[in-house]
């Protein structure tokens, strides 16, 4: 059974309520209840964590790069576009990580465009509302089960 990190970063605990044209109605706890279903039909284990800290957010990669997380799905929300610190986190562990984004960053602000993390990413998801916490999920399993022993997955 794979551990899956569900990372989530500042202001998602105001979803349900923050500017839900762009993020929709649905709560966090709405969508980790989603995701939990899903684990249960897939067989993997989710770990949720939501902080909108930035140390708080490093901490957590570097504790899954040492406690048996087997890869994470990140919507860093503004960290996104700013946080080189979290960027340097995942290149310091081996986790594969897969970024999710509720609204279509580029069909909003220019400097939304810009990820930190996407290079770095197995893949991004983005535009689709909470469905892309499933669509990233989907993907990281397949990338989980099709990865040879001992190889990196990056």
């Amino acid at each position: 059974m794979f551990n899956i990190l569900i990372l989530q970063g500042p202001n998602l605990n105001r979803l349900g309520k923050r500017e839900p044209g762009h993020y929709g109605t649905k709560t966090l706890d709405e969508i980790h209840g989603e995701i939990e279903m899903l684990a249960k039909q897939e067989g993997f284990l989710p770990v949720f964590f939501q902080s909108n800290h930035e140390g708080a957010i490093v901490d957590r990669i570097h504790a899954a790069g040492e406690d048996g997380t087997h890869g994470a799905i990140a919507n860093l929300g503004a960290y996104t576009h700013t946080s080189i610190a979290i960027r340097d986190a995942f290149l310091s562990v081996d986790l594969p990580v897969v970024e999710v984004h509720l609204s279509n960053v580029h069909r909003r602000e220019s400097f939304r465009a810009t990820s930190l993390l996407s290079d770095i990413a197995l893949g991004t998801i983005g535009g689709f509302g909470p469905v892309v916490y499933r669509l990233g999920i989907l993907g990281l399993l397949d990338a989980l089960q099709r990865r040879s022993p001992g190889s990196p997955l990056k």
